[in-house]
This record gives structure tokens, C-alpha cells and sequence, in this order.
């Protein structure tokens, strides 16, 4: 597979999850996450707003290399994709990007000095999928826990994606 074909398979996956734990290393080398809003996945990489004043932002400039956790448990979809973060500052870029859920974080605007972007390259991604609904979950667990036996669920789909 290519790297755009692995893009795009990793795209797949956490399109339909909105929100990202996104993780940075800080000045004292501890590792802080916040939860942040996708807002585009292309052949590039994946998309953020956020702030010049915050301390993902300043992270960045120091260390690179972040994590990105996406899930989505009724559906049993788990993902961390580790990568690169790069800050962008492209008024063309912001502007093009624009939508009214930023608007509720930069009351002035996309002209709004501190309204900048994040792009994570994604380097590897490791996911767990499995397609066994909540309820027959509940009930492997329900049954181990009253039988002292693990739970007989399917682990589904566990894979890795280098790009």
C-alpha cells in the first residue's frame, strides 16, 4: 500500500469520531492531552484550530512529535495515530477553514491574531475495531463476571498502519 492509500484508510476509520485526545510534550518533559475538534483530514494530514496563547501551541515549537487518541465505544473503535505536529499560520488557510463552531472560540473572526492551525502528519497508527454490538459485550462480561472466566467476546480487528 502507498502512503496515500494508508492515509486513507486511517481517514476511514476516525471520520465519523469529531473529537481527538491530542497529546504534547511539555517544557518539563510531562506528557498533557486536551481534547480538540478535527477539522479536516486530507492527503496532508489532520486538521485543528486552536490558539497562539495555548500551551499545545507552544509544545509544538518545542517538541514535535504528538498522539492523537480517537474512540468511539458504542461502536467498540479505538485509534492512536503518533505523528508530527506542525504549526500553521495561513490567513488564506484559516479563512478557507472557517466554520461557525471555531467562530465560538475567536469571537473576532478568522482575522483573530491568535486563530491559528495544526496539522498532525500522522507517522504510524495503531487501531482496535470490533463489530460485536454493546449489548452481546455486556452480556460476555455479565457471564464472566458469575462464571470467575474471561469474557468470550470477539476481539476484532487489531492493525497496524505505517506511513
Amino acid at each position: 500500500m502507498t502512503n496515500s492509500a494508508h492515509l486513507a484508510e486511517l481517514a476511514d476509520r476516525i471520520r465519523p469520531i469529531r473529537f481527538a485526545m491530542f497529546t504534547t510534550i511539555d517544557a518539563n518533559g510531562h506528557l498533557v492531552s486536551q481534547p480538540m475538534t478535527v477539522q479536516k483530514t486530507d492527503d496532508s494530514g489532520i486538521w485543528f484550530y486552536t490558539s497562539t496563547l495555548t500551551g499545545l501551541w507552544e509544545n509544538i515549537a518545542a517538541t514535535p512529535q504528538v498522539n492523537l487518541s480517537f474512540t468511539q465505544p458504542d461502536d467498540n473503535l479505538f485509534v492512536s495515530i503518533s505523528g508530527e505536529g506542525f504549526r500553521v499560520v495561513d490567513r488564506a488557510l484559516i479563512h478557507a477553514m472557517w466554520n461557525t463552531m471555531v467562530q465560538a472560540w475567536f469571537p473576532a473572526g478568522p482575522e483573530d491574531e491568535h486563530a491559528v492551525l495544526v496539522r498532525v502528519e500522522p507517522r504510524a497508527a495503531e487501531y482496535w475495531d470490533s463489530d460485536e454490538s454493546k449489548m452481546v459485550r455486556l452480556f460476555h462480561y455479565a457471564k464472566a463476571a458469575m462464571t470467575g472466566e474471561r469474557p468470550e467476546t470477539d476481539p476484532g480487528e487489531h492493525g497496524k498502519i505505517s506511513l
